[in-house]
């Protein structure tokens, strides 16, 4: 894809009748920068270039349009072909153990969470990270958007990611889904205990075509799994999750009361009474599924209590 960049620019470039020397000038970069561009050799352009070379080349976003694909060269190859299932997939099930998911992520979150990249080079790097990430979101306001369900650890509320202020702008943000009728927010509450995916995330990736993929992570590694019976046990464990967790409603409940920091020491409800308060959600609401919309979950299963 670097390949591929530094070709385009070179055509834009000679199509337009500039040397390297003057495409720098205007591009404020070094003539030799726009060599290394043009060869693909040296470091990656940044998205910050991209955007100078699009202006000055008249490319109507085409470099920034691949820019991404340019920089997911530095992933390995696990990690680039999870961004590739994931932006085809039709349906995101999501359990998040430390922060909040990507998709679900405000921008200043988002900058706290990356900065903390072992990876992490420079001050340009991670707002090159963080345009990404957000990027990405863009895809829920689309047709053809996926379903995201994500359930979030206890700790994800917990912890103040980015201070005070940001976070609660960030709790917001999770009480906003309630609006998004293609996301369900749920909370797993620390009485649950132990369970599968302890010290790790899991997602799990429904295709167009109906087959699945899911991914793990830990805090340094990630795993794909494209195996359909180890991708059918992930699934299950998803379910397991989901079933485990607060209905959506009292979910959304229990992250209002963190952001107002009226939850603190507070009991969470004994399963029992869960059931019961989740039982009369569904009647206050007409009796329908969990949240209203009497939505399927991806891939044909339904929650549990």
């Amino acid at each position: 894809m670097a390949a591929l960049f530094g070709a385009r620019v070179r055509r834009l470039r000679t199509a337009a009748g500039l040397t390297q020397a003057e495409l720098g000038d205007r591009t404020h970069v070094v003539s030799t920068r726009i060599t290394q561009v043009e060869r693909a050799s040296g470091a990656k352009p940044t998205l910050d270039l991209a955007r100078a070379l699009d202006a000055a080349l008249g490319a109507d976003e085409l470099l920034v349009e691949l820019w991404p694909h340019v920089y997911r060269e530095a992933f390995p190859d696990w990690s680039r072909k999870f961004m590739e299932y994931s932006e085809r997939a039709v349906a995101v099930r999501e359990y998040a153990a430390h922060v909040v998911p990507g998709l679900l992520q405000t921008g200043d979150y988002a900058r706290a969470v990356l900065s903390v990249g072992r990876t992490l080079g420079s001050e340009e790097q991670l707002e090159e990270r963080v345009a990404l990430r957000l990027g990405r979101q863009e895809r829920l306001g689309m047709p053809g958007r996926p379903e995201l369900w994500a359930v979030l650890d206890e700790a994800v509320l917990r912890r103040p990611v980015g201070g005070p202020a940001v976070m609660r702008e960030q709790l917001e943000r999770l009480l906003g889904t309630r609006a998004e009728r293609h996301i369900t927010v749920q909370v797993l509450p620390f009485d649950q205990g132990e369970h599968e995916v302890m010290g790790g995330s899991l997602t799990v990736l429904t295709m167009p075509d109906g087959s699945e993929v899911a991914y793990t992570e830990g805090a340094h590694y990630g795993q794909l799994i494209e195996d359909p019976d180890e991708v059918r046990d992930f699934a299950l464990t998803y379910d397991r999750l989901r079933a485990a967790a607060l209905p959506p409603l009292m979910s959304l409940d229990m992250i209002r009361s963190v952001m107002e920091d009226n939850h603190r020491g507070a009991n969470v409800p004994s399963r029992s009474e869960r059931r019961r308060l989740a039982q009369e959600q569904l009647q206050q609401s007409g009796g329908r599924q969990l949240r209203g919309g009497g939505r399927r979950v991806p891939g044909g299963r339904r929650p549990g209590p």
